[in-house]
């Protein structure tokens, strides 16, 4: 037993369905393709489908059959004349639906469905090339996404030894920059950023507030250190201000 379609049916009664697939399925022989809703679309395309592979029979009773649904007798010759022979390669899907965007006025989502006129061939050099257009982004992706690979200090070490004798300075001087620059305080010197700072390290500073409390401070003990100083010449220079100059001692 068939399954039955899903949903509402189109016009009041199932005689008036048929009716209405049956024209549909007739303009889209005679013009090769229409425009209509997605659900029209997708419930003539099995009927059209099924019309083909009759007509690609060829034999009376088929065309007897066809005509039952497609009335036009005109539209019939064509069916099995024109669109039959172009199709006698392929095993099925003999149409196809592309979506086109809401309807203005009603919004219903429209359709055009229209019979492949192309070959097997063509139609499987046209997948492949657009599938591999939808691969060089992904790969492009890749590579960008792709970390650059990071030259240790042994590698440059490496790098020194094997360069001319003219280049070795240069690179050395480099070398001793990016040191520099990788073990410079967050802060200036006599700055440390961490839970556990090294000896002479008591002043307490706020990033936030941008002040630092010294142990004379009341608020010393209550105060999270997220920067050690090792004197308030250090804190002053990173920009920190002392919490008992002046007004401060009233704001902490």
């Amino acid at each position: 037993m068939p399954k039955p379609t899903k949903g509402p049916r189109f016009g009041g009664s199932p005689a008036h369905q048929r009716i209405i697939l049956a024209n549909l399925a007739t303009q889209l022989f005679q013009h090769g393709k229409i425009t209509t809703t997605e659900a029209k679309a997708k419930r003539v395309q099995p009927l059209a489908d099924r019309l083909i592979s009759k007509a690609k029979r060829g034999d009376l009773h088929n065309r007897r059959q066809v005509l039952q649904t497609v009335t036009d007798k005109g539209v019939v010759h064509i069916l099995f004349t024109e669109i039959a022979p172009k199709l006698a390669e392929r095993e099925g899907g003999y149409t196809r639906i592309t979506k086109i965007g809401p309807r203005k006025g009603d919004n219903a989502p429209m359709a055009v469905i229209e019979i492949v006129t192309e070959s097997v061939e063509e139609s499987r050099k046209a997948k492949a090339k657009g599938t591999a257009k939808k691969a060089e982004p992904v790969a492009k992706a890749a590579e960008k996404k792709a970390p650059a690979k990071k030259t240790s200090k042994t590698e440059k070490v490496e790098e020194v030894v094997e360069a001319p004798a003219g280049e070795i300075a240069d690179v050395e001087v480099e070398a001793k920059g990016v040191a520099a620059a990788e073990e410079a305080p967050e802060f200036g010197e006599g700055s440390y950023v961490g839970e556990e700072p090294p000896a002479g390290y008591d002043i307490k500073g706020n990033k936030d507030s941008m002040k630092f409390h010294t142990p004379e401070s009341q608020w010393y003990d209550q105060t999270i250190a997220e920067v050690w100083f090792n004197s308030t010449e250090a804190a002053e220079a990173a920009g920190f201000v002392n919490v008992l100059d002046g007004k401060d001692d009233d704001k902490a």
